[in-house]
C-alpha cells in the first residue's frame, strides 16, 4: 500500500426532500382534508477515526463524496426518509483543514472520533403543516433545503511516541529496522526514505512507536529537498532521536543544520526533549570516534550516544533512554491535566 498524508476532497451533503401537496380522497368519506407529508432531511457528510488504517491512499483514487437528498414527502401523511449518511473513514491522527488551508475543523486522534463536515438540508414541510382555522385546504409546500458543499484538505500526522531526525543517510532507516520489525527500504545514498515508517520498538515489558521521516537538508523549511513535508509527522512526538552521522567531515555542523531546520519550521519542534547519537560509529577508529564525539558533544551541549545499529552497539542505550524521555514526558502531561491522569499505555 502506498503512502499518501494529504488530500484535498469535495464533499456535498444531501439536500432535503420537498414536501408534498395532497388531499385526502375516499369514496364514501366526507370531509377530506391536506395530507400531504414532509420530506424527509438530506444525509450528512460524517468523518470518522477507524483502526487499522495508517495512509489517506483511498483519497487519491476518489474525490467527490455526496451525500443522499432526503426522500420527498407523500399523499396520507407519508413523511419522506432521511437521506444516507456518507463517511469518510480516516486513520489516527487526520486532520480537517478548510480550503485555504488556514482553519483547522477537525483533529481526531483517536479511533471512534466522529465530525460532521457537512450537515444535510432540512425536508420541506408538506401542505398539511400548513392547514388552519383559517386555511382548511392549503395548496402549498416547501422545497427541502439545499444541502453544503465544500472543499477541504485531509492532512495525517502520524501519532508516535519518538521520532527519528537527521540528515539523509544518517542511519535512521537502519535504526528502525534493527529495533522493530518494520521493514524501510535501506541504500547507501540519501533520500533513500520516501516516506515516514513507523515501528514498534519493545524493551523488556514495555513498548512505543517509533517514526522515522525523511532527511533534512538545509533550507528544508522552504521546501528545499522533501523532508519538510514530512516534519508533521514528529509534531505529536514526545522526544526526538537526533542521529548524526559518524563519518561526516564536520558532525557539529551536520547536527546544527537539523537543529536550524526544526527551529524555523516551527510547531515547537526545537523544543522537544531530544537524544543526541553519533551513529555508524562502527567506520571509525578509536581515536576518530574521541574526536567526533567532543566535537559533536560541544555543538550539542549534552553527551551524545555511541550508536552503531550494524553491529548493536549502544542500542539498547538509545533504546531505554527514548524510555526514560517518553516517561517524563507522559507524567508532565499528566500533572497539567489532572482529568487525563492515568498510567501510560503501549503507544498512547
Amino acid at each position: 500500500m502506498k503512502f499518501l498524508d494529504q488530500a484535498k476532497v469535495y464533499i456535498r451533503s444531501g439536500n432535503g426532500g420537498a414536501g408534498c401537496v395532497s388531499f385526502r380522497r375516499e369514496k364514501f368519506i366526507e370531509f377530506g382534508g391536506p395530507d400531504g407529508g414532509d420530506g424527509g432531511r438530506g444525509g450528512d457528510v460524517v468523518v470518522e477515526c477507524v483502526d487499522g488504517l495508517n495512509t489517506l491512499i483511498d483519497y487519491r483514487y476518489q474525490q467527490h463524496f455526496k451525500a443522499q437528498t432526503g426522500g420527498h414527502g407523500m399523499g396520507k401523511n407519508r413523511h419522506g426518509a432521511k437521506g444516507g449518511d456518507i463517511v469518510l473513514k480516516v486513520p489516527v491522527g487526520t486532520q480537517i483543514i478548510d480550503d485555504e488551508e488556514e482553519t483547522l475543523i477537525a483533529d481526531l486522534t483517536e479511533v471512534g472520533q466522529r465530525h460532521v463536515l457537512a450537515r444535510g438540508g432540512n425536508g420541506g414541510f408538506g401542505n398539511s403543516h400548513f392547514k388552519s382555522s383559517t386555511n382548511q385546504a392549503p395548496r402549498r409546500a416547501n422545497p427541502g433545503e439545499v444541502g453544503e458543499e465544500r472543499w477541504v484538505w485531509l492532512r495525517l500526522k502520524l501519532i508516535a511516541d519518538a521520532g527519528l531526525v537527521g540528515l539523509p543517510n544518517a542511519g535512521k532507516s537502519t535504526f528502525l529496522a534493527a529495533v522493530s520489525a518494520a521493514k524501510p527500504k535501506i541504500a547507501d545514498y540519501p533520500f533513500t526514505t520516501l516516506h515516514p515508517n513507523l515501528g514498534v520498538v519493545a524493551l523488556d515489558d514495555r513498548e512505543f512507536v517509533l517514526a522515522d521521516i525523511p532527511g533534512l537538508i538545509e533550507g528544508a523549511h522552504e521546501g528545499i529537498g522533501i523532508g519538510d513535508r514530512f516534519l508533521g509527522h514528529v509534531e505529536r512526538c514526545r522526544v526526538l532521536l537526533h542521529l548524526v552521522d559518524a563519518s561526516e567531515e564536520d558532525v557539529a555542523k551536520a547536527y546544527r543544520v537539523v537543529r536550524k531546520e526544526l527551529k524555523l519550521y516551527g510547531a515547537d519542534l526545537a523544543k522537544k526533549p531530544e537524544i543526541v547519537a553519533l551513529s555508524k560509529i562502527d567506520l571509525l577508529d578509536e581515536e576518530t570516534r574521541a574526536e567526533k564525539l567532543a566535537a559533536l558533544k560541544k555543538a550539542a551541549r549534552k553527551t551524545p550516544i555511541l550508536l552503531s545499529a550494524a553491529t548493536g552497539e549502544g542500542v539498547r542505550t538509545a533504546i531505554a533512554a527514548l524510555v526514560r524521555k517518553i516517561d517524563d514526558a507522559v507524567a508532565e502531561e499528566a500533572d497539567s491535566h489532572p482529568a487525563n491522569d492515568r498510567p501510560w499505555q503501549p503507544g498512547s
